[in-house]
């Protein structure tokens, strides 16, 4: 008698979905054709790279508009087409897509910018100094949300920090001082978020509302009070400098970005790659995730789940509140009423569109930092785009990328879910 193998029957892969390569495809074929079609034939457009004393000056590129829109849509639509194989291996999209919008972007410029200059580097730098704050948000709402607590709370946190920052250094007349208060002031924000959300198990985004709308009467309220009646006194803080670190700020393009700033944006670096780390790579950032993740099988193994979740709230506070220094120690030098305009907001979005991830957080915060810097840009250039369009910008940018980048996202399995011990 022979025996047989019983047939075990083979599990079905399912086909990797077409929908973004298709969507890179779309994008690169109707958004080239407009920008090649409304490109002047008989103009040119200026780009300027050089910005300050750097190794090398590069020279200004001089390029017929047509030409430069069609050259960068016929990049644009390369990218896509190698999307198509990369998807089919179920590998990352990212590098593709990135070129996508690059090249996009460079030929959405060579046809806004006919007859006109463009300065590159300072578009990128004043983009990046408009990200700071997105991501020093960004970076709370990550911490936050990893570990379980959803935090609306941002835009407060960020708020109350670029106010205490600016009358401490109003009084002590001392910039350094008022950014060591600036993280305190979110800290505490966010240790009555923990209190409630950890504490009390109050409805999270409840919670975060109310404390924004109690940080805008409250700053508001000592504005009206102090800051108005004695702005010398309570309000007249210094800008931080601006330090050019020796060699690397003589990097061409990337030195006046990245290299000569004042000391918020060294922070934001250490302040990010800190998280990262953290997050991925040590014990704590492990106990982190999994309290946000499962945390009945933390606690199972002894971690204290609301414990933690409670001093990471805390932590993304005092990251908050620092980036809200930048408003008033590194970038405006007062304090204004609701001075933060929805950043606050924005920085969670740039948390979901990074799908919780630092480094993703991060990238979202930059793009919308370059399309808000952009619209402005193309304001002072005298753009033919009306301005309604342009104020539209850094919205449909973020459609796009949210269409185009993002596609769907899952939060951390327990985000805004109490945790109550059996």
């Amino acid at each position: 008698m022979t025996l047989t193998a019983p047939v075990v029957p083979q599990a079905r892969i399912a086909p990797p979905s077409l929908t973004r390569p298709i969507i890179m495809t779309a994008s690169a074929l109707v958004l080239g054709a407009i920008f090649i079609l409304l490109s002047p034939m008989d103009a040119e457009t200026t780009f300027i790279f050089n910005l300050g004393d750097t190794f090398i000056s590069i020279p200004d590129w001089i390029v017929p508009s047509r030409t430069a829109a069609t050259g960068f849509a016929i990049a644009a639509l390369v990218c896509a087409a190698i999307a198509w194989p990369i998807n089919a291996r179920r590998g990352s999209l990212f590098l593709p897509a990135f070129g996508l919008g690059v090249f996009l972007v460079m030929s959405f410029l060579a046809w806004v910018g006919a007859d006109s200059l463009l300065p590159i580097t300072g578009l990128l730098q004043g983009s990046l100094l408009l990200a700071v704050p997105l991501i020093f948000g960004a970076m709370a709402g990550v911490l936050s949300e990893r570990a379980g607590v959803i935090n609306i709370n941002i835009e407060g946190q960020l708020l109350v920090g670029a106010f205490l920052g600016a009358v401490v250094a109003s009084l002590l007349n001392n910039a350094y001082l008022g950014l060591v208060a600036a993280p305190v002031a979110g800290a505490l924000l966010g240790l009555l978020l923990a209190v409630f959300a950890t504490r009390y198990f109050v409805d999270q985004v409840v919670v975060g509302v109310v404390l924004n709308v109690l940080a805008v009467g409250l700053t508001g309220f000592l504005y009206s009070r102090f800051l108005t009646e004695d702005p010398d006194l309570w309000n007249n803080p210094e800008v931080l400098p601006t330090i050019a670190i020796p060699v690397l700020s003589d990097i061409p393009i990337l030195g006046p970005i990245l290299f000569d700033q004042n000391v918020i944006v060294y922070l934001m670096y250490v302040v990010v790659t800190v998280v990262q780390i953290a997050l991925f790579k040590t014990r704590w950032g492990l106990r982190l995730r999994s309290v946000g993740e499962y945390p009945e099988a933390a606690d199972s193994v002894g971690i204290e789940v609301n414990r933690t979740r409670f001093r990471a709230v805390i932590l993304a506070g005092a990251v908050a509140g620092l980036g809200g220094a930048f408003f008033t120690l590194g970038s405006v030098g007062a304090f204004g009423r609701e001075m933060t305009a929805g950043n606050g907001f924005i920085a969670l979005a740039a948390v979901i569109f990074g799908r919780w991830n630092p480094i993703g957080a991060l990238a979202a915060a930059l793009l919308f930092g370059f399309a808000d810097n952009l619209q402005n840009v193309l304001s002072i250039i005298g753009s033919p785009i009306p301005s309604q369009f342009l104020l539209m910008l850094p919205y449909v940018v973020t459609i796009l990328a949210v269409v185009g980048l993002v596609g769907r996202v899952r939060a951390p399995g327990a985000d805004g879910i109490p945790f109550r011990k059996s």
